[in-house]
C-alpha cells in the first residue's frame, strides 16, 4: 500500500507504510510542514508498518520539532512504543 497524507483540522493523518519505499517522502513532507507550522500533530492510526527507515525518520522529525522548539505529537495505536522509543533516544 502506498503512503498516503491527508490534513484533518490540524492533525495530518498517515495511511500505508512507512518503510525504505515511503521514508524519506513522509520525512520531506513533514519537514515542510513543521517549516510551516506552529507544530505537528501525526495521527498513525492506519499505519500498517513503520520499519527501522520509518523510526529514523520520526527521530529526525522530533529532533526538528526539539530545535524549532514546536510541539511534535503523534496519536494513535503504537504511539507509546514511539514515543518510548524517541524518550530512550533523547536521553542518549
Amino acid at each position: 500500500m502506498a503512503l498516503s497524507i491527508t490534513r484533518n483540522e490540524k492533525t495530518f493523518e498517515v495511511k500505508g507504510r512507512i518503510n525504505a519505499t515511503t521514508a524519506s517522502f513522509f520525512k520531506t513532507h513533514f519537514i515542510n510542514a513543521l517549516n510551516s507550522k506552529k507544530g505537528l500533530s501525526i495521527d498513525i492510526n492506519n499505519v500498517t508498518e513503520i520499519d527501522s527507515n520509518g523510526m529514523r525518520a520520526l527521530k529526525e522529525l522530533y529532533s526538528k520539532a526539539k530545535t524549532y522548539k514546536k510541539p511534535f505529537y503523534i496519536l494513535g495505536n503504537g504511539c507509546k512504543e514511539i514515543f518510548d522509543e524517541l524518550r530512550i533516544e533523547s536521553l542518549a
